[in-house]
């Protein structure tokens, strides 16, 4: 039997637990609602430089993952029209193939490829790294988008939640093998990992592929976004000396398939308020092609500018000290 000192202390521990969590999304809901919207981009839109778009990019290589639809398609098509080589990484073949014809339509560009991997499968991952490190050439850009909120518990044919796999690992695990690539590209290299705005609810956690007993899809997404802020802080301090950049950026509540399929009444909801996918990758391609003294390595960018990590009230400011540990975990996951 409990005694009622330890009872009574479950239930504050609990109660400070719920209050918390009510004020990171009503903190996020206030601030998203301003800003992240269509009409937050045309307001912060109007301190935009026109010249900071219109750097070309050729000879350069830029690699983007999730390029078949939506900020992944986006970008890339952004890329290529200003003459970057462009390799599309995409999971479904099909899906990627139609792609690439309607890009290489657009831009006239012919330097634009597909390549065809899961970056959930970590196996998967690595296989692309081996054949693409083969062609030993430099990569200047390395674009992290593709994503996934996944509202139930998959579990991935390697043992890991889905979300996580995609989000998270096989993220990981793709900068990490195309590091000897980007620093074949230093000083210029960087990497731009699409995070999101839903990080602002949610401290950085180990639990990574969320172990409580009802999977909820929203906050595992939001604790994936989470770690791909704090791990691109960790790379910038690692990597340092290597020549390479590293950024991420939150794309503002886009309008895309993604969304639309994994959150139906948010889209619904927010229908005509929510931005275009070239909207949405806008900071991206801003962040690809400004001079690297411009930015800051390990910083949070949103409509071209940094961004706060935290939002005010939320206590997640301290949670990113547990990011060693995770990288830990991630590296023996991905058996690097």
């Amino acid at each position: 039997m409990l005694t009622f000192e330890i009872q009574i202390r479950i239930s504050t521990s609990i109660l400070i637990m719920f209050i918390a969590k009510a004020l990171r999304a009503t903190a996020f809901g206030i601030y998203g609602y301003m800003n992240f919207t269509k009409s937050g981009f045309a307001e912060h839109a109007k301190k935009f430089k026109p010249e900071d778009m219109q750097v070309q990019m050729e000879g350069k290589n830029c690699i983007v993952t999730g390029a078949n639809s939506g900020i992944g398609f986006a970008t890339a098509e952004g890329l290529a029209s200003r003459g970057a080589t462009v390799y599309m990484l995409c999971r479904n073949k099909e899906r990627g193939e139609a792609a690439l014809t309607k890009i290489h339509s657009i831009t006239g560009n012919k330097n634009v490829y597909l390549e065809v991997c899961d970056i959930s499968s970590v196996s998967d991952v690595k296989s692309f790294a081996s054949r693409f490190c083969s062609k030993d050439v430099p990569v200047h850009v390395l674009v992290n988008n593709a994503g996934l909120l996944e509202t139930n518990c998959v579990i991935t044919p390697e043992g890991y939640e889905l979300s996580f796999a995609t989000n998270v690992l096989g993220t990981y695990t793709l900068t990490e093998l195309m590091l000897p690539l980007l620093e074949k590209a230093a000083p210029d290299a960087r990497v731009i990992t699409v995070a999101s705005g839903g990080m602002y609810t949610a401290p950085l956690t180990t639990d990574l592929q969320f172990s409580g007993n009802k999977f909820d899809g929203v906050e595992q997404y939001a604790r994936n976004k989470r770690v791909q802020v704090a791990l691109t802080e960790k790379w910038a301090e690692m990597y340092k000396d290597k020549g390479v950049g590293f950024y991420s950026m939150h794309p503002g509540w886009a309008e895309t398939p993604g969304v639309s399929k994994s959150l139906p009444d948010f889209s619904k909801s927010f229908e005509g308020k929510l931005r275009s996918s070239e909207e949405g990758a806008d900071t991206v391609i801003w962040l690809a092609l400004q001079p690297k003294e411009k930015l800051v390595s390990g910083q949070f960018y949103f409509d071209r500018a940094e961004a706060p990590k935290h939002l005010p009230l939320t206590g997640t400011n301290n949670s990113h000290s547990t990011i060693d540990s995770i990288i830990e975990k991630l590296r023996s996951f991905a058996d690097l």
